[in-house]
C-alpha cells in the first residue's frame, strides 16, 4: 500500500477500504497457507508440493479477471471464474478500494472466501492429524 501510495495510485474507497482489503488478502493467504501445509504433510517432499502449488495456484490466478476484463474473456473463463477463489479476491478487492463501493457484494465474497478458509484450514488439520498417526 505504501509503494502504491508513493507512486501517486488513490484509494477512492478510503481507509475503510484498504482495511477491507487487506482482509481480503488475508482471508486468500489463510486458504492457500492452510492448503500448502495440508499438502505438505501429506507429499512430504519439497519438490512434490512445489509441483502441487504451482500446479493449482498459477491455472487459479489466469482463470479470474487478474489480467482480463470479464468482458473480453471467452465465456468458459468467465464461468470458472465465477467459482474461483482468487477471483473472489480481486473482484471484491477492487471494489472495496473504487469509487462507490457495493458492500453487500463484498461481504457475500468474503464470506465465499471465509468459507474456503476454513475449508482448507480443516483438510490442514485432517492432515496434521494424519501425519501424526505415522509419525
Amino acid at each position: 500500500m505504501a509503494l502504491a501510495l508513493a507512486i501517486g495510485v488513490s484509494f477512492e474507497g478510503g481507509v475503510f477500504g484498504v482495511v477491507v482489503l487487506l482482509v481480503i488478502a488475508a482471508l486468500l493467504g489463510t486458504a492457500f497457507g492452510a492448503l500448502s501445509n495440508a499438502l505438505a504433510l501429506v507429499a512430504r517432499k519439497e519438490e512434490s508440493l512445489i509441483g502441487a502449488v504451482t500446479f493449482l495456484q498459477l491455472p487459479l490466478v489466469f482463470l479470474s479477471t487478474a489480467f482480463m476484463q470479464p468482458s473480453l474473456m471467452p465465456s468458459w473463463i468467465g464461468t470458472v471464474a465465477d467459482f474461483n477463489p482468487v477471483d473472489w479476491a480481486i473482484v471484491a478487492g477492487r471494489e472495496a478500494v473504487g469509487a462507490s463501493p457495493d458492500w453487500a457484494s463484498i461481504a457475500g465474497y468474503c464470506g465465499l472466501l471465509a468459507a474456503f478458509a476454513a475449508v482448507c484450514l480443516a483438510l490442514a488439520v485432517k492432515a496434521f492429524g494424519a501425519y501424526q498417526k505415522q509419525v
